[in-house]
């Protein structure tokens, strides 16, 4: 981890913090919430041992990247193009690109939007066209509606009124982050709480969908999350690991600890939005998917969304689900997921 690299790359007036380890294929890894360039540290070494340039980034809003403001500025416009900013940094023609949550909507967004530029797409936890801006796969052809079971990715109906639909009959974290200033003000009273708290329900040992569970009244997310049944460290998660994330989201102004992830979810209507112009496009480029077998994110869509995630793959070599692990599979299952990637950048 010592010579790793750790610079800084300007796209737009917005510093985007990139950790870069060894040589060879470009393979950007790309995180979500709650996460860090960090979150590919077992990714790291391994894949600059096997002859790749190993790219992390902390996202905007993320890390020791800048954090705008404004939930304009988190657009898939925006993350598409940091992408492309770090690429061009490093004089890369092409990459491989890696994405987990918010960062598999990126990195799908960038081998649609920028085909030439990207060799491979591998995703984690969340399908090609199945995160909160979404549309199922379903494309641009008309629907009905009563065909569609699942709460979000809908080709009908725009994010934010799927949200306060869910939000009628229970408390639902993505509603609750719509509103300005409430959800900064609890996050930054107490983000020991809310990180040890999400870390655990997300992870394969916890179980985030019961504690969804909770009433419309509830005050707040920390409120709803269950407490973890062990104390840290985890199997999967050191004390040294948990206080790096602690210091480097707390590492801001108050209030700002967690707006990179909050202005994610709060972009979700514009990029539904901006999605309408590709939705009928395929991801052409050689393609993996891996998530943890207990991944809630699976838990929260259709029964049938992978069947449709294949269809809109022209050359998808797996879908990997790795047994014990939640949705942070490259650190829950470090050695697993690292051999699925290397096989299939092998592959390429």
């Amino acid at each position: 981890m010592n010579q790793i690299a750790h610079e800084y790359v300007d796209n737009r007036g917005v510093k985007i913090h990139t950790a870069i380890l060894g040589s060879g294929p470009v393979v950007v890894m790309c995180h979500g919430m709650p996460g860090l360039w960090y979150s590919w540290r077992h990714q790291m070494s391994a894949l600059a041992d096997a002859g790749y340039q190993a790219v992390a980034i902390d996202q905007r809003g993320f890390g020791m990247s800048d954090r705008p403001l404004a939930a304009s500025e988190y657009t898939s416009h925006h993350t598409v193009s940091d992408v492309i900013a770090v690429m061009d940094y490093l004089d890369a023609g092409q990459a491989i690109l890696v994405g987990i949550d918010f960062g598999a909507a990126q990195a799908y967004n960038c081998a649609v939007r920028h085909p030439a530029r990207v060799k491979g797409v591998i995703g984690m936890a969340c399908p090609y066209d199945f995160d909160f801006s979404g549309r199922g796969c379903a494309g641009s052809a008309p629907v009905d509606p009563a065909t569609i079971t699942r709460a979000f990715a809908r080709p009908d109906i725009s994010p934010n009124a799927c949200f306060a639909r869910i939000a009628q009959s229970q408390f639902f974290y993505a509603h609750y982050f719509q509103s300005v200033g409430e959800a900064e003000k609890e996050l930054a009273a107490k983000p020991r709480e809310f990180l040890r708290k999400l870390f655990w329900n997300l992870s394969g040992q916890g179980d985030l969908l019961g504690s969804s569970q909770a009433p419309v009244e509830a005050r707040g997310y920390c409120d709803v999350l269950a407490e973890p049944e062990m104390a840290l460290p985890w199997p999967w998660l050191s004390v040294e690991d948990f206080n790096y994330y602690l210091e480097q989201f707390c590492n801001a102004p108050a209030g700002m600890e967690f707006i990179g992830g909050l202005n994610l979810y709060r972009a979700a209507d514009a990029n539904w939005h901006i999605n309408a112009r590709f939705c009928d496009e395929t991801i052409g480029q050689p393609s993996l998917f891996i998530a943890g077998a207990r991944d809630p994110v699976l838990g929260m869509i259709d029964d049938n969304a992978l069947d449709a995630f294949r269809s809109r793959c022209d050359d998808l070599r797996g879908i990997i689900l790795i047994e014990g692990a939640g949705h942070f599979v490259p650190m829950e299952k470090p050695a697993q997921t690292n051999a699925q990637m290397l096989r299939f950048l092998a592959s390429l």
